[in-house]
């Protein structure tokens, strides 16, 4: 789990608590609904209220919590109108990467690869909340391959956001596991030099998951609230330092 050190706690800078908080999204581990109790969080992270409250107003600003009067601070479960937005960004940013990636520096190649890699661990591990963060973090590293400090912060905000679009998903092993080999084959058709293939293929992935992805928002909000009860973020001892950085999927 994403904390705060002593040192970044008493330096007391809602950025850090900013990327600690979305990291635990990215996660797995703030699903949509789970209240965000400022009083149980800042003392956590062990910072104060007021830079809680900070952070959460970035998050708000991001898309990823909603804020309501008397009623504090939740995830965000999200409507089918920012499933769509989000696959018109990830068009957007993942087939210019691909365009992009015949002048990629190797290091990034070679990131976007282990990332592909360790999702398939996990895949052998029946660990599903960690394939949709290794997956997710794939589509990261592909974004970075464009080699923008501007679009990578971007993009951690959507890598965020569609964790919580797959949250919805009833059966994560089901939904989760079919991306990976497709994954697999975008990295090596990248690392191949096979540029049109490549975009073909992610081409087709990002229209076959913003199909699934619709479908199950749209049922999940025939549903909410009435058969979803949302949980209280979990609380533990603060460990070590965590910056935020760059599965990415669908």
């Amino acid at each position: 789990m994403s904390t705060l050190n002593g040192a970044a706690a008493s330096a007391g800078r809602p950025v850090l608590v900013t990327d600690v908080l979305r990291e635990r999204i990215v996660e797995g581990e703030l699903p949509p609904g789970t209240p965000l109790r400022d009083v149980a969080l800042s003392a956590e992270l062990g910072v104060s209220r007021n830079t809680l409250r900070e952070a959460l107003r970035t998050l708000h600003d991001e898309g990823l919590v909603v804020q309501q009067l008397h009623k504090g601070t939740a995830v965000k479960t999200l409507a089918a109108e920012d499933v769509t937005d989000i696959y018109l960004a990830r068009r957007t940013l993942e087939l210019s990467a691909v365009d992009a990636s015949p002048l990629a520096p190797e290091p990034l190649l070679d990131a976007m690869e282990a990332k592909v890699a360790a999702a398939e661990l996990a895949v052998d591990a029946e660990a599903w909340d960690k394939v949709g963060t290794a997956s997710l973090r794939f589509h990261q590293s592909l974004v970075a391959l464009l080699g923008s400090a501007r679009l990578d912060g971007f993009f951690r905000v959507t890598i965020a956001q569609l964790r919580l679009a797959f949250a919805v998903m009833a059966d994560q092993g089901a939904f989760q596991a079919p991306w990976v080999a497709r994954d697999r084959e975008i990295c090596d058709l990248i690392r191949g030099g096979r540029r049109m293939d490549a975009t073909a293929a992610l081409r087709l992935y990002l229209d076959d998951s913003e199909r699934t992805v619709l479908a199950a928002v749209r049922a999940n909000s025939r549903t909410t609230p009435t058969t979803r009860t949302p949980r209280t973020a979990r609380t533990t001892t603060p460990t070590t330092p965590t910056t935020t950085a760059a599965k990415g999927k669908r």
